[in-house]
Formats: C-alpha cells, sequence, structure tokens
C-alpha cells in the first residue's frame, strides 16, 4: 500500500476510535447536568445519586476523549503536512480557537465541578456543570467549523505567490452554512447516544433487581431522551441534506447511486446492483423520496454522477471524481436504519414500560442493553459518509486528498505507526471497557451519598 493508502487509513482508525467517546461525552454531560438541577430545586437524594453515578460514566470519557483526540490532530503534521501548508491558515484557526478557549474553558469548570462538592454551595456548584457543558458544545462547534471548511471551504483567498490558502474572513468560517447544520446534528445524534447509555444501564440493573427506584427513574429519562434526540437528528438531519445538496451534490448523488439527473427522483430502500455499481438490477424504492429530500419537492431535479462528473472535469481537470459508490450509498442507509432502530425500541419500551412496570422478561432487558450501541454505530457510519463521500478532495473543489499527504513521510514509516497505534488503541479499549464496567456495576450506590456528606464535615471543619 502506498503512503495515501496507509495515511489515510490510519487517520480513519485514529477518528473513528476518538469519535466513540465523544457523543457519550457531548450527550452526558447535559444529562448529568439535568440530573444535578433537579436534585438541586427537590433535595431528592435519588438525583444526587444519578447524578454522581452518570458523571463518573461521563469523566472517564472525557478523559479517554482528551487522550485519543491529542493523537489526532497530531496527524495533520506528521502525515498531512502538505494538507497543513496550503490550507492551515484557515482550517487551524478554529482548531486553535477549540484548544485556547473552548478547551481551557470546559477543563477549568469540569475541575471545579469534580472538586466542588460540598465547597461550593449548591447553585454554584451546579452553574460550573452547565458552564462546562456550553464548554463541551462550543468545542464541538469549533472543530465541526474546521472539518466543516473541508467540506465547503469559505472565507480564503488564494496565495498565488506562496501557494497557499489565507484566511481573509473568520467570521464566514465559523458561520458556514454545513457547520450551522452539522452543529445540531451531532448534538441532537450524541443527546440520542447518551440517552441509550442511561437505558443500558439502567436495563442492566434493573434485570437483576437492584437500586430499583433510581434506575427506573434514569430508564424513563434515558428512553424519552433517545426519542426525543433522534427526532432532533432527522429534523437537522433535513437541514444537512439540503446543504449537502447546495455544497456537495456529488455526495448526495453518490448516497443514491444517482447515475443520471432525474426529476421525480426516487430513494431506495434497497438495492442489487452489478459488480460495477453502474447498471441496477433489483431495488425497492420509494417514488420521489429523493427529490422531496434534495429540493423538498416532489418533482425536484437531483443531479446524477455522470453529469456532475462531467463538470468537475471541466472546472477542475481530467481525473475521476467520483467517490466509493457501494460504500456511500450503503453507510447512508445504515446511519439512517440504526438510528431509527434505536427510537423503534425506545418507542416500544416507553409502552411496555409505562405505569412505572419494570417486570419485563430476560430478552426485553436484554434488548435494552444491546440497544446501546446502536445510536453509536449510527453516527460512525454517518461520519464515514461524510468523509468518503467528500473524495477524491481532502478540501472540496480546492486540494485533492492525494496531494495533501506529507512527502518526506515514507510508508514503512506510516505502517510503523499505524500499527502502534492499532495496538495502543487496543489497549485503551480494554481499559476504558472495565473502568466504565467497573463504574457501572457498582451503580448508583450509598457510597456515592456518603462521599459528598464526608466532604461536608470536612469542610465544616475546616
Amino acid at each position: 500500500m502506498s503512503t495515501l493508502d496507509l495515511s489515510r487509513w490510519q487517520f480513519g482508525l485514529t477518528t473513528v476510535y476518538h469519535f466513540l467517546f465523544v457523543p457519550i461525552t457531548i450527550g452526558m454531560v447535559l444529562l448529568v447536568a439535568i440530573l444535578q438541577t433537579i436534585w438541586t430545586k427537590t433535595g431528592d437524594e435519588k438525583f444526587l445519586r444519578l447524578t454522581k453515578f452518570f458523571g463518573k460514566i461521563f469523566l472517564i470519557n472525557f478523559a479517554m476523549g482528551v487522550v485519543t483526540g491529542i493523537v489526532q490532530e497530531f496527524q495533520f503534521g506528521m502525515n498531512w503536512s502538505d494538507y497543513s501548508r496550503f490550507v492551515g491558515d484557515i482550517f487551524g484557526a478554529p482548531l486553535a480557537m477549540e484548544g485556547l478557549l473552548a478547551f481551557f474553558f470546559e477543563s477549568t469548570f469540569i475541575g471545579l465541578w469534580i472538586f466542588g462538592w460540598g465547597r461550593l454551595s449548591k447553585k454554584i456548584h451546579l452553574a460550573t456543570i452547565w458552564v462546562t457543558t456550553l464548554g463541551v458544545w462550543l468545542s464541538a462547534y469549533f472543530i465541526l467549523a474546521a472539518n466543516s471548511f473541508m467540506q465547503h471551504p469559505v472565507g480564503f483567498d488564494i496565495n498565488e505567490v506562496k501557494n497557499r490558502a489565507e484566511l481573509v474572513d473568520i467570521g464566514a468560517v465559523l458561520t458556514n452554512i454545513v457547520a450551522l447544520n452539522q452543529f445540531p446534528h451531532t448534538i441532537t445524534a450524541s443527546i440520542m447516544m447518551a440517552g441509550a447509555v442511561l437505558v443500558g444501564v439502567s436495563a442492566y440493573h434493573l434485570k437483576r433487581g437492584q437500586y430499583l427506584s433510581s434506575m427506573k427513574t434514569s430508564l424513563k429519562l434515558g428512553l424519552w431522551t433517545v426519542l426525543a434526540g433522534g427526532l432532533g437528528t432527522l429534523i437537522s438531519g433535513d437541514g444537512l441534506g439540503l446543504a449537502m445538496v447546495k455544497t456537495q451534490p456529488m455526495k448526495m448523488a453518490a448516497a443514491e447511486a444517482l447515475y443520471n439527473t432525474s426529476k421525480n427522483a426516487s430513494f431506495s430502500i434497497f438495492t442489487l446492483g452489478t459488480p460495477d455499481g453502474h447498471s441496477e438490477l433489483f431495488s425497492i424504492r420509494i417514488p420521489n423520496l429523493l427529490s422531496f429530500l434534495s429540493t423538498h419537492t416532489l418533482d425536484g431535479q437531483v443531479e446524477g454522477l455522470n453529469d456532475l462528473q462531467a463538470q468537475y472535469v471541466t472546472a477542475y481537470g481530467p481525473g475521476n471524481y467520483m467517490p466509493i459508490i457501494w460504500l456511500t450509498y450503503w453507510a447512508f442507509r445504515w446511519m439512517i436504519g440504526l438510528g431509527a432502530l434505536a427510537m423503534l425500541i425506545a418507542v416500544i419500551g416507553l409502552w411496555i414500560t409505562r405505569k412505572g412496570n419494570v417486570n419485563l422478561k430476560k430478552w426485553q432487558w436484554n434488548t435494552a442493553i444491546w440497544m446501546v450501541p446502536l445510536p453509536l454505530l449510527a453516527i460512525s457510519v454517518g461520519w464515514m459518509f461524510t468523509e468518503m463521500g467528500r473524495q477524491p478532495w481532502i478540501v472540496f473543489g480546492l486540494m485533492k486528498t492525494a496531494d495533501g499527504v506529507s512527502p518526506g513521510v515514507s510508508a514503512s514509516d506510516v505502517l510503523i505507526s499505524l500499527i502502534v497505534f492499532t495496538l495502543l488503541y487496543g489497549v485503551l479499549a480494554v481499559v476504558e471497557f472495565k473502568l466504565l464496567m467497573k463504574a457501572v456495576k457498582a451503580g448508583p450506590n450509598d457510597d456515592l451519598i456518603a462521599e459528598t456528606a464526608d466532604v461536608d464535615k470536612l469542610t465544616v471543619a475546616y
């Protein structure tokens, strides 16, 4: 394999692995803030237990996300130096804002939240977790703004002398139409993911008849969160789809494997085609749905792959500008299907547990437990669709992926680091899983309340 191929594999590995922790962190910090708010207002110790219990899960994921995120950013200099030289002036700006502003902001208030139990008043301490939530979400926005520049480059001029893109309008970068639509889509999907964690953890304990009062509450909150987050993801996904049609029509055409421009375009639920993907053998279709998703009209025109390919050859020169069609096609469907399945389980769960019923069969609890990875898988394949659908561009219409790789790095160098990262991340995965399972199995027990009470006594003594 070439340096380019290995560098793409390495960045894909580190990115997908890193993003296993991100949505749980983004969504869980909000749920922890909500639980602590209820405790602060009601004084009900059940919500204090739940706050500290799920707060521990949030902190484990936050720590692991920080470690893996640092490695990911280093690759821009190690593996993609030509890319960094060409667009680093623009791409680096929101990343710098994330690191210097949002990350330090959230880290500071996470520290205050961790060590502030019993040392700060209830309301001040509650404020620290809400400010942490703001910092986490602000951090997500800056990172998405950087990624959105790769999808739809704005706010720059080309310096012909230095042969690089230079930032001229940071406002345009931060208000990129892709970022404005990608952010709510990411946040709502993350909230859905955090709700699934609540459902799975609650089901684990309720299946064993443990912590019934606390777990019944967190189960209900989790089911409603999955449903609300799923609906929000669908609505925000519609806006993102329209932005994608406007800025990257090739990606939408690849999502349907639509080769010829068409009006009244249908959407295929399932398709079988020839090995080269150019001919359809069998499909199950919903009439006019692709036109509606792309234009919000039933007879709207959707540009096809062949027509767009011809346009891009004229604009950018000879070459193949189509992404891997089968991967883009199926990633789009798996994203939708897995998310919809999680929502369906949540609806059924709300129905069968109505009026506080938790006398369920073992397989029903197991279904709830195994629902946990569904939103995470949907998010992961959604990002694969986003990034693979942009190919062959590393910055759409501006720089090809093949032109961004580091010229001084050999294939063997990348292969060695890829093997090391894979082994290291495998070890970290085991550590993460064991830490999470230890925290989950401990449950929202009275020791959590005792810890807070001990801190209160210590504060009084001082």
